[in-house]
């Protein structure tokens, strides 16, 4: 009972957080403008999050893709972590200041093992069992 609970809940959080994120690269695109290196055009690091971010949630609300949207949430925050170090060593980080760079390096692996323990949890069930169907 309480794993179905906490799954329910750190699902809910994961979707939150990649829905809001696509709808920012689509609503606020230059906010992300500080966060892209410089060689990769802004337009298609917006155009490729948006996509992965909502797909990746669509995947997670799916009982049956949950463990796909899972361990794809995993790898994006993996993807994500070079960047996010990269900030942290910048002269003028793009979150403000290096101690909110450390504050979402933090975050990145908190949900990078948020991410490892709901593919475990789906992996401990059945198909037939997943929470939500």
């Amino acid at each position: 009972m309480w794993t179905t609970i906490a799954e329910r809940i750190v699902v809910g959080l994961f979707v939150l957080l990649l829905f809001a994120g696509a709808a920012g690269h689509v609503l606020s695109p230059e906010f992300y403008a500080p966060m892209v290196p410089e060689p990769i055009p802004l337009w298609l690091a917006n155009a490729l999050s948006t996509v992965a971010e909502a797909a990746i949630g669509l995947a997670l609300l799916v009982p049956s893709t949950r463990r796909l949207g899972a361990m794809a949430f995993v790898g994006l925050m993996v993807a994500f972590l070079p960047i996010h170090i990269w900030d942290l060593f910048r002269e003028a980080p793009a979150v403000g200041s290096a101690a909110a760079a450390v504050v979402r390096l933090v975050f990145q692996a908190l949900f990078i093992g948020g991410g490892a323990w709901l593919v475990a949890q789906t992996r401990a069930r059945a198909p037939d069992q997943a929470v939500g169907s």
